[in-house]
């Protein structure tokens, strides 16, 4: 059995979960509009591979601040159904399929909150899912990340992390899909990596690599 990892924004799906997300509370009126623009001009900061993790998590976490958990779970589920579903590129479908049918374990490793990436791998058919943790307390969002943030470096620190307690099971190769050059450790983790649409600097890395180059479209 092989682990295949698929990142979520602009791999799986075409846009980006997060903004979809905050764009999803603005028009409900659960957010204020201004957050929009605040994540946009910190995405920026996330394609130049400078974004403080805890800065952007910190501003789109806000809206849910002190929210239940239950509220919050129906909120993401209509969610998911109106700008998720429709954004899912056919070759990501095709592509788990193609895992499923191997008996290989898929996972979805984000650098987006795990409020929004655990329900999106279920709704994808993935076996699990690891993203930033969200602290909820009481039953209610507190605002707040906990542990190792899965983003450069920390996707493969927590795929470790996870891997040491699958005492039950032995990964023979792994399999990495992502578009993002902050996901450059993961890609080279894996026995074999995919870049999915990817912009100028992970195309070069890619054939330097000999790694497979693939274009999804919806």
């Amino acid at each position: 059995m092989d682990l295949a990892l698929f990142d979520l924004d602009e791999t799986v799906i075409s846009e980006d979960s997060t903004g979809l997300w905050l764009r999803w509370l603005v028009s409900q009126g659960f957010a204020p509009a201004g957050l929009i623009d605040e994540e946009q001009a910190l995405m920026t900061q996330y394609y130049q591979g400078t974004l403080r993790m805890e800065e952007y998590m910190a501003a789109t976490l806000s809206p849910l601040a002190g929210m239940g958990t239950l509220t919050v779970t129906g909120w993401v589920r209509r969610f998911i159904q109106r700008d998720i579903v429709p954004r899912v590129y056919p070759s990501a479908h095709e592509r788990m399929a193609w895992h499923h049918a191997r008996g290989d374990k898929v996972m979805v490793v984000s650098a987006s909150g795990e409020h929004l990436v655990v329900p999106i791998a279920q709704r994808l058919g993935a076996h699990g899912a690891l993203a930033i943790g969200v602290e909820i307390l009481d039953d209610r969002y507190s605002g707040q990340t906990y542990g190792t943030m899965t983003y450069k470096e920390g996707k493969v620190t927590r795929l470790n992390d996870w891997l040491a307690e699958q005492k039950d099971a032995a990964y023979e190769r792994t399999w990495a899909y992502s578009d993002s050059m902050n996901d450059l450790p993961m890609l080279e983790h894996a026995d074999h990596a995919f870049v999915i649409n990817p912009a100028e600097p992970l195309h070069l890395v890619a054939q330097q690599r000999g790694w497979e180059i693939c274009h999804w479209q919806r």
